[in-house]
């Protein structure tokens, strides 16, 4: 029984003459014969009396015609839905809190601009999620921060980001020109949350230079991460980007390390197997144009020292 069957069904309901319905339908009268026939044999069951050369429904075949009215409804319903989606273009991209915070806006702007047909679906999330998300194939293409471990996904790398020790303005680290590590045993900090790919880079840190610093906020939120800083006497070591606001308006004070542990790409990232297509292509070249932030020249930062 296939959609075809109930669709000459309703004809022939309809009309209640097998000539009719095949001229409405631009059938053979054998075709629809043939069809009322194996629908009759697939339910075991009469769905037309004939009497008098006119076909008079059965409480069997009426029973049919209700739910065929509503199963053929819904599938023409699905057909048109499939059919308008499939003339619309559509990018679906993960982007990490970070990126989220700092960059996907502009990247978005530009690439509305350059495909304007094209319709944008946006996620954000940590590096961990965006990543699954793009194995289930929930999305096209990710921007993200941290490292990608699955064999499956293809990593780009795009953008130079670095992350910086940052403090409030009245910290009493504030007014240093330089601040060694061993220093930040004991401090407070405010830290992201496991499987983001800033956390990540921190814990590396951390280990590296066998530090123990303690955790007093642990957060996905930038606002969580720029208040924590301002009025909670804590510390943060986070992209440069996502403190920029304060960090111009001398709110907060940044201290880079000498050395290049701290510094990362952020990667676009898309399954192997994915088809590339032009919305894909076109946000590829888009983000290569994005570089490391040219306002820092103007702004007095201290150095973090080994």
């Amino acid at each position: 029984m296939t959609i075809r069957h109930l669709k000459i069904f309703i004809a022939v309901a309809k009309c209640s003459s097998m000539n009719t319905a095949a001229r409405e339908l631009y059938l053979s009268q054998p075709t629809i014969s043939q069809a009322i026939r194996e629908l009759e044999e697939y339910y075991g069951t009469r769905l037309f009396d004939r009497l008098s050369r006119r076909l008079h429904i059965t409480p069997a075949g009426q029973e049919l015609l209700d739910n065929a009215y509503q199963v053929v409804g819904q599938f023409e319903q699905m057909e048109k839905t499939m059919q308008k989606s499939y003339k619309k273009n559509i990018i679906r991209i993960g982007s990490t809190i970070t990126i989220g915070s700092c960059l996907i806006s502009h990247v978005l702007n530009d690439f509305s601009q350059a495909m304007p047909d094209t319709e944008t679906y946006t996620f954000i999330g940590n590096t961990h999620t965006v990543e699954e998300k793009l194995l289930r194939s929930e999305l096209d293409i990710g921007l993200v921060e941290g490292e990608i471990h699955h064999q499956d996904l293809v990593m780009v790398p795009c953008i130079r980001d670095f992350l910086v020790l940052g403090c409030a303005k009245d910290h009493p680290f504030a007014d240093r020109e330089e601040i060694h590590v061993e220093e930040l045993n004991d401090q407070k900090f405010i830290i992201r949350e496991p499987g983001s790919g800033t956390r990540a880079l921190f814990d590396r840190f951390v280990k590296r230079h066998n530090l123990n610093t303690r955790t007093a906020w642990e957060a996905t939120c930038p606002d969580a991460f720029r208040n924590a800083i301002l009025y909670n006497q804590c510390l943060a070591v986070v992209s440069v980007r996502l403190l920029e606001r304060d960090i111009r308006n001398r709110q907060i004070r940044i201290f880079i390390p000498r050395t290049d542990e701290l510094e990362r790409s952020f990667r676009l990232v898309y399954h192997k197997d994915k088809v590339f297509t032009p919305a894909m292509d076109s946000l590829r070249n888009i983000v290569s144009h994005y570089h490391q932030p040219d306002w820092l020249s103007n702004i007095p930062v201290g150095v973090l020292m080994e």
